[in-house]
């Protein structure tokens, strides 16, 4: 029985170091996860980014720099990711980390997918994979920030229909009408 353990121990030990986290069935292509960023993602988030026509120029930016950070720095920046990639291809991604002043808490910092693939369960993989890695450094509760404007309300219900509540709101936050809006998952 101790041996069927370590077994599977080694086995998860093995699939994260080497960056793939499962396969999965998408339209008839191959899923998969990985979570250490290559040369090519700093761009590439930034088109999955662009692609939801959702973010101000300067938040594209921030979006890749973090790409660049994390691939630079490794796990001393403090950021992890999780790309999925069909067939290849990154599709969607998460980015996410331990907050410095919290034992249990991380942050959601991104989660996107590039709107070609929008609407086919490939964002609430890459959720779930955020959240059992997370849970697995420590995590026991996950935040998510995001916009009260009318033009975030998918964002909102995708958090929702994941298991999040919104646990607080600051009005007016990022301007006159817009509330900043935290969700919070218990893993």
């Amino acid at each position: 029985m101790s041996f069927l353990i370590i077994f599977e121990a080694l086995k998860c030990i093995i699939r994260v170091i080497a960056g793939r986290l499962s396969n999965l069935s998408i339209m008839g292509m191959n899923l998969t996860f990985r979570t250490e960023p290559g040369q090519n993602d700093k761009e590439r988030v930034r088109e999955i980014v662009e692609s939801t026509r959702f973010f101000y120029d300067h938040e594209v930016e921030i979006a890749a720099e973090l790409v660049e950070e994390r691939y630079n720095e490794g796990v001393s920046s403090g950021y992890f990711f999780v790309f999925a990639e069909l067939d290849g291809i990154t599709v969607a991604y998460s980015c996410f980390g331990p907050i410095t002043m919290s034992r249990t808490s991380f942050d959601l910092y991104w989660i996107a997918s590039h709107n070609d693939y929008r609407g086919k369960g490939i964002g609430r993989k890459v959720l779930e994979e955020t959240c059992r890695l997370a849970g697995e450094m420590g995590c026991s509760i996950i935040i998510a920030e995001t916009s009260g404007l009318p033009h975030y309300e998918p964002t909102r219900a995708f958090y929702i229909n994941n298991g999040f509540q919104l646990e607080a709101r600051l009005k007016d936050f990022y301007a006159m009408g817009d509330d900043k809006l935290f969700y919070t998952k218990r893993i």
